[in-house]
């Protein structure tokens, strides 16, 4: 049996998309760091009208992951991770292996991930910052006064993805999750980021929450500093700003 990833990603492409316009391999494959546990991320353009979907199947003993995306809802995810500042779909398209180019369908899909990239995500709403502000103070006050293990690690990973996002908003820059949360915020500010990551880690292996809260600090710092008495937000019937529930 045939194991080479590409290989296998051509064959799956081909046999459930044989009319596909662009065919586009992303992840750790088309990056050439793919292990023999490595899924395979597959975008799959198709023509208008066709049904857009993901999907996950399993091929050749590999788990396959199809992105099925038309002209019009690949503009449609390209406009909702700019709105995100996750810019998922675009890296996907732009740093991935072209396996299928009919008529440059996948080259102009390419272009258009780039551009976004490129411009950047846009800066965030002052009320937004004000409120992650207040609930990054609030989580650092929580974690200063964490006496339960538990909790503590629990409250360090709030204020690891909270700072973080600040962060990158500070710098007009993408942010991400999971995995792309340190990569995204190595690439916002690499001393800053990096203290935080430090920070995170030596908690986890120590217990001792110093040097997150230091850095985290910092970051809050950068966008006005703590805030708790102040802070007031407005909303009215369904409308709910962003972290309006606050604590538990």
């Amino acid at each position: 049996m045939h194991t080479d990833p590409v290989d296998q990603a051509r064959r799956v492409a081909r046999d459930r998309f044989p009319d596909a316009l662009a065919v586009i391999l992303a992840g750790s494959t088309a990056a050439g760091r793919a292990t023999a546990g490595s899924d395979l991320d597959i975008v799959v353009l198709v023509e208008d009208g066709a049904e857009a979907c993901r999907e996950t199947i399993r091929f050749e003993g590999r788990v396959v992951e199809f992105f099925v995306q038309t002209r019009a809802s690949l503009a449609y995810f390209f406009a909702s991770d700019v709105a995100a500042l996750r810019p998922v779909m675009q890296t996907m398209c732009a740093a991935g292996l072209v396996l299928v180019d009919t008529d440059g369908e996948a080259g102009r899909a390419r272009a258009l991930a780039e551009a976004d990239l490129r411009n950047g995500p846009p800066a965030l709403d002052p009320q937004v910052v004000e409120t992650q502000r207040y609930l990054l103070t609030d989580a650092l006050d929580d974690l200063t006064d964490a006496t339960d293990r538990i909790e503590r690690l629990a409250v360090a990973g709030y204020v690891l993805n909270a700072a973080a996002e600040l962060l990158c908003g500070y710098h007009r820059a993408w942010t991400g999750s999971g995995k792309w949360l340190p990569r995204r915020v190595l690439e916002a500010d690499e001393p800053r980021g990096g203290a935080l990551l430090d920070g995170h880690l030596h908690l986890c292996e120590s217990g001792d929450p110093a040097r997150l809260i230091d850095a985290a600090s910092e970051i809050l710092a950068l966008v006005g500093g703590p805030l708790r008495e102040g802070y007031r937000r407005v909303w009215h019937g369904d409308t709910e700003p962003v972290g309006a529930a606050v604590g538990g």
